[in-house]
C-alpha cells in the first residue's frame, strides 16, 4: 500500500475501511451490469437519450442501460440498506441531491473531470450535481375566460377582476410560498416568515380567502386540464406542461410575475462501478451544442448559460431561463431544503386539517 504523507499505513487501511463499511456489500448482479442511467421517463427521457446519452456511448463503444427514476428517497435508502446499487447516473430533484451528497449516497465531484462551473446558470454547478434541466410552477389562466390578462401573481386572488375556481397543487410545499409572495414578501426572505407562527398563521390567512373556490391537483397533466377546460380561470402549474399546451394551441397562458422553480441535476452514485464512464458522460453533456434545441423540444430551461443565450426570443419567453427568474424563489436553496425537511410533516397536518375544517 503506497504511503499518503501525513498518515501511516495503518491509519490509511482504517479510513478506508470505514469508507467500505458506509456501503453493504453489493450483489453479485449489480458487479456485472452494464453501465446505466435512470431519468424521468417519458418523451423528455427519450429527447435526452437520443440527443446525447446514446451518442456518448457509441462514440465509446460502450453498452449502456436506462431506467425510470419516479422521484423521492426511498430508491436510495434501498440502495443504502440493501448495497444493491443498479444505477450509476440519476437525475434528482434538489432535495435528493442534497440529502444524498450529505449521507454520501452520491460522489462529490471533481469538477476538474467535468466542465468549469462558469459554463452553468445560478446553482446549476453543486458540490454533487450536475445541472441539467430547470424548471417552474408558474400561474396560468385559460385565456378564454381571463380576456384581460394578468400579469402579477397577486391576481390568483383577486375574485373581483378575475372570478372563478382556482387550481392549486395538493399539499403546503410551494402553496405556502405563492401565498406569502402574493402577500408582498420576497423571495429572500420568505422562509424567514414562515420560520415563525406568525408566518404560517399569514400564508393561510391568504389561503382562506381562495378556499371556497379552490380546485386541488395531484398530477401535472390535472393543472392543465383544469384550465384548459375551463373548470377552473387560473391555476399553478408547471410551466413545461403549460407552454407545452399552449404550443398545442389550447387556451392557456401564463405568467412569470414571482414563479417557483428548482434544478434537476445529473448526480453519480458514489458506489457505482463505472465512474470513470460517469465523468465521461458528464462531461460530453456540458460539451453538447445542441442544448437549446432541446429546450425548445422539451419547454425546459437550460442549465447551461450559452444554452440560454442561444435562445430565440419566442422560445426564451416560454422557458424558466434569463429574466423569467428575475423575481422568482430558488425552491433549491439549501434553506428551502431545510425547511421543509424539518417542517413538512408538521405543515401537512396543519394543511389537511385546514381543508376539512
Amino acid at each position: 500500500m503506497k504511503k499518503i504523507r501525513g498518515f501511516g499505513n495503518k491509519t490509511v487501511l482504517l479510513l478506508a475501511l470505514l469508507v467500505a463499511a458506509s456501503w453493504p456489500p453489493l450483489s453479485s448482479n449489480a458487479w456485472g451490469r452494464d453501465f446505466t442511467i435512470a431519468m424521468w421517463g417519458g418523451e423528455n427521457q427519450q429527447y435526452r437519450i437520443d440527443a446525447y446519452v446514446r451518442p456518448y456511448f457509441e462514440k465509446q463503444g460502450l453498452p449502456f442501460l436506462q431506467d425510470v427514476y419516479r422521484g423521492g428517497w426511498g430508491k436510495f435508502q434501498a440502495m443504502k440498506d440493501t448495497g444493491v446499487v443498479p444505477w450509476d447516473v440519476v437525475q434528482v430533484e434538489s432535495s435528493e441531491l442534497v440529502r444524498g451528497c450529505e449521507e454520501g449516497v452520491f460522489l462529490e465531484l471533481d469538477w476538474s473531470r467535468i466542465a468549469d462551473k462558469s459554463l452553468f446558470v445560478p446553482n446549476g454547478a453543486r458540490r454533487c450535481g450536475v445541472g441539467m434541466s430547470v424548471w417552474s410552477l408558474a400561474l396560468s389562466y385559460n385565456t378564454e375566460l381571463a380576456s384581460d390578462a394578468p400579469s402579477e401573481l397577486e391576481a390568483f386572488w383577486n375574485l373581483d377582476k378575475w372570478p372563478g375556481r382556482r387550481a392549486m397543487r395538493q399539499g403546503p410545499k410551494t402553496n405556502l410560498e405563492f401565498a406569502l409572495l402574493a402577500d408582498g414578501v420576497s423571495p429572500e426572505d420568505v422562509y424567514d416568515v414562515l420560520s415563525t407562527p406568525a408566518g404560517v398563521d399569514r400564508a393561510f390567512a391568504m389561503l382562506d380567502r381562495i378556499k371556497p373556490h379552490l380546485q386541488l391537483w395531484t398530477a401535472g397533466a390535472q393543472a392543465v386540464e383544469l384550465v384548459t377546460s375551463g373548470e377552473v380561470v387560473m391555476g399553478f402549474g408547471y410551466s413545461g406542461r403549460i407552454g407545452q399546451g399552449k404550443l398545442a394551441g389550447r387556451p392557456i397562458d401564463f405568467i412569470w410575475d414571482h414563479a417557483i422553480y428548482d434544478i434537476d441535476s445529473f448526480v453519480i452514485l458514489s458506489a457505482s462501478r463505472h465512474i470513470d464512464t460517469a465523468y465521461g458522460l458528464l462531461k460530453h453533456y456540458t460539451e453538447f451544442q445542441d442544448h437549446a434545441e432541446l429546450s425548445n423540444a422539451i419547454v425546459h430551461g437550460p442549465a447551461l448559460v450559452r444554452a440560454v443565450e442561444a435562445l430565440d426570443p419566442e422560445t426564451l419567453a416560454m422557458l424558466p431561463a434569463g429574466s423569467n427568474l428575475d423575481n422568482a424563489l430558488f425552491l433549491g436553496s439549501d434553506r428551502s431544503i431545510m425547511f421543509w425537511l424539518d417542517n413538512l410533516e408538521t405543515l401537512t397536518e396543519r394543511w389537511n386539517a385546514w381543508l376539512n375544517r
